[in-house]
């Protein structure tokens, strides 16, 4: 069975080799993060056993990672470094030369990547599923990947070596930026079992009158913006404004739906997704990808769709959620 363990081993490597890359270049705290960065994904195992074991050195060691990577953002310059006249010209050449056929490989991802998770539990060799079940998204998005870069490899005839190349171009060129997704990701626990949830009930309930329905639809809907534009993460500010005010006030309470609650909540909280730079997934790696001048230009030109979004969307949950 592949297991998850494997592919997290790969982009250890990836990691590993792009600090390599960068200490021959004497970029050395380019090379610092992301081997730091690297370390998790290669010994994630060991670190997880030592910590089931009650440990105090895995948390301590993950702090001080987390604080050195914190530290090498901030101190350091961290990105690629702009391409050459020559490099930038044998690119153009190429591009013409290959045409939509360069997009092929990348839209192939997502592709490949429903195919296999609906397709994963079929997947079989001698009665032993080849996905592994408990990851089955990520190892599949991760085998999807692994087959464009095959594709993305006979589509350009570069050789192997050439991909590693520009993978750690691209790392570089996104700097910290690479790790917010991950961080973000584990806020909304975090705020959830630090009772961020209860203090948010009780904030709300000082301010808006409770027993309107309306004032607190409309204060969980801004809610949901709000905490994603903190977090980057509408998945991380669902559970914080569904704690603190979905299903005490409006499910409980008011007796609100909470399948129409929760699906049209989490869609006006990606409104707050288009606006903020903390998703820098969606809104600042595409600028630094395509060489935008203007770093939240992405943002600019999503704002004039999410604003309406918003307000239509609390319009119809105030429709829906309780009829």
């Amino acid at each position: 069975m592949l297991r998850i363990e494997y592919l997290y081993a790969l982009i250890a490597v990836l990691l590993a080799c792009t600090a390599v890359y960068n200490l021959r270049e004497r970029r050395y705290a380019m090379a610092a993060f992301w081997l730091i960065l690297g370390v998790p994904f290669a010994f994630g195992d060991a670190i997880l056993a030592a910590a089931r074991e009650g440990s105090a050195w895995p948390a301590r060691a993950a702090g001080a990672g987390l604080i050195a990577l914190g530290l090498l953002a901030a101190g350091s310059r961290l990105g690629g470094e702009p391409d050459g006249a020559e490099a930038a010209a044998r690119r153009r050449l190429w591009a013409d030369r290959l045409g939509n056929r360069l997009f092929w490989p990348a839209l192939s991802i997502p592709l490949l990547t429903l195919l296999l998770f609906f397709g994963g539990g079929h997947l079989s060799w001698n009665g032993r599923t080849l996905l592994d079940p408990k990851a089955l998204t990520l190892s599949a998005l991760a085998i999807a990947s692994l087959i464009a870069l095959a594709g993305a490899l006979r589509v350009t005839r570069a050789a192997p070596l050439e991909a590693l190349g520009e993978g750690r171009r691209l790392i570089d060129a996104l700097g910290w930026a690479v790790l917010l997704p991950m961080v973000l990701a584990t806020l909304g626990g975090v705020f959830a079992a630090t009772g961020v949830g209860g203090a948010v009930a009780d904030l709300i309930g000082r301010v808006i009158p409770t027993d309107n329905r309306y004032a607190c639809l409309l204060a969980f809907a801004l809610g949901m913006v709000f905490f994603t534009v903190v977090m980057g993460n509408a998945f991380a500010a669902f559970p914080v404004m569904m704690a603190g005010i979905g299903l005490p006030l409006l499910i409980r309470q008011h007796g609100a739906d909470p399948a129409i609650l929760g699906a049209v909540g989490m869609l006006t909280g990606y409104c707050g997704t288009l606006l903020t730079p903390m998703a820098a997934n969606f809104n600042i790696v595409p600028a630094v990808l395509l060489e935008l001048p203007d770093q939240h230009a992405v943002i600019r030109a999503q704002a004039g769709t999410a604003l309406p979004l918003m307000v239509f969307n609390v319009v119809l949950m105030a429709w829906l959620v309780f009829a």
